[in-house]
């Protein structure tokens, strides 16, 4: 574990620079999940992600010769941000190398807090290579988003803040990519009162963490893929794993769905925008991932807000379709005058609005003398969107449905 000495003196350190950001609870999700859940709100931190703590704290120790030739990270977004704002106040070169294919909001943030950014590698550990290499190669400071002391008890000041307002949490729920997170945040809570649950949660499509959690050992991932790009890692640390296994309860597992799920009802239940990373430990809630009792009090960690808009606009809308707020239906007239008049008025009679009509006269596909109709409708739930396909069969229409 991480001492807990070594976390207060990090509390200590990133006071006055980071954010006590709120720890309140969330009565919707409370009674949805039958427990009383807080959540400690990282999103609004600093940089609008936890990983400031852990930067500020390593950089701040660093002696003066380290401090004059620089800093260098690899990161996705949000350790990068941290690290770029972290040495921007002691006045600190920074190089940050992220993946080709990180968020342009992300790398624009790094940019704009004076770091210089190099695109490297079609992942995080790809870009992780070339950060070792390039602060080999010019003396520079490696700042590890998640295998170092420092680092880890600096994300584990976030512990110390959820007990400091409610210290008789019965369990803390937190994302696991690397691992620095859950290392610091375990590592303070099972210190201060032992009987704490900690439960981690990673995404299906980076399961490093939780296969090597569950066998005991290291075991590398082939790739990853998910839409929580903060905790995308594909290799498992054996640092932070021994920590992992040493204070960590319970390991689960949430899919693109679920995660998308999570994103779509905080923003809407709770009017809190989260990236994929900071909505896992929601999702393990509404999915019901590990058993709690009724009544538990349950701090789940949002770890930060840094979602790119257009993924943001992807997922509210296959959210609204996957929720039946949302039905698009394609059908084929024959391509003459009212028609389609004939076909909206159906639609208008059973209640559904159209916000968006393409009309296709000239597909091959198509017979001659037809048209393809594809109609975006706004509909309330399953039940309408029965009357509305019953509307369409029973006027004589065949239509298929997209989901």
């Amino acid at each position: 574990m991480v001492s807990l000495n070594k976390i207060i003196q990090a509390k200590r350190t990133v006071d006055g620079f980071i954010s006590k950001t709120p720890f309140s609870v969330a009565p919707r999700l409370s009674k949805i999940t039958g427990a009383e859940i807080y959540l400690k709100k990282e999103n609004l931190q600093t940089t609008g992600a936890y990983k400031v703590r852990g930067a500020f704290n390593k950089i701040a120790h660093l002696d003066e010769a380290a401090k004059k030739c620089g800093v260098v990270a690899a990161s996705a977004g949000n350790h990068a941000q941290g690290v770029a704002i972290s040495a921007r106040h002691f006045g600190v070169r920074a190089v940050i190398i992220m993946p080709e294919a990180a968020p342009l909001s992300k790398v624009a943030g790094t940019k704009a807090l004076g770091a210089e950014v190099i695109l490297k590698g079609n992942n995080f550990d790809e870009a992780y290579e070339f950060a070792l290499q390039y602060a080999k190669e010019n003396s520079m400071t490696f700042v590890h988003p998640f295998d170092d002391e420092f680092v880890q008890a600096g994300q584990g000041t976030i512990a110390l803040e959820m007990l400091d307002e409610v210290a008789d949490l019965d369990y803390i729920v937190a994302p696991v990519g690397g691992g620095g997170l859950i290392s610091g945040v375990a590592s303070c809570a099972k210190q201060i009162n032992p009987n704490i649950k900690v439960i981690g949660v990673s995404a299906k499509g980076a399961p490093a963490m939780f296969d090597s959690f569950k066998a005991k050992k290291q075991l590398n991932s082939k790739s990853v893929r998910t839409i929580a790009d903060g905790i995308a890692v594909r290799d498992a640390s054996p640092i932070t794993l021994a920590n992992i296994i040493e204070s960590v309860d319970e390991m689960v597992q949430v899919g693109d769905d679920e995660i998308a799920n999570a994103i779509l009802y905080l923003l809407e239940q709770q009017k809190i925008v989260v990236e994929g990373a900071g909505a896992v430990s929601v999702a393990a809630l509404l999915e019901r991932k590990f058993k709690f009792p009724d009544g538990a009090k349950i701090g789940a960690i949002l770890s930060g807000g840094n979602i790119d808009v257009q993924m943001l606009n992807v997922i509210i809308e296959k959210g609204l379709i996957r929720s039946c707020r949302k039905m698009i239906i394609n059908v084929t007239l024959i391509d003459k005058p009212g028609a389609l008049m004939g076909l909206t008025d159906v639609l208008r009679s059973s209640g559904a609005n159209i916000v968006k009509i393409d009309y296709d006269r000239f597909s091959t596909k198509l017979s001659y003398g037809d048209a393809s109709i594809t109609i975006t409708l706004e509909t309330k739930g399953k039940e309408h969107q029965e009357k509305v396909a019953l509307a369409l069969t029973s006027a004589g229409y065949e239509f298929t449905q997209e989901f």
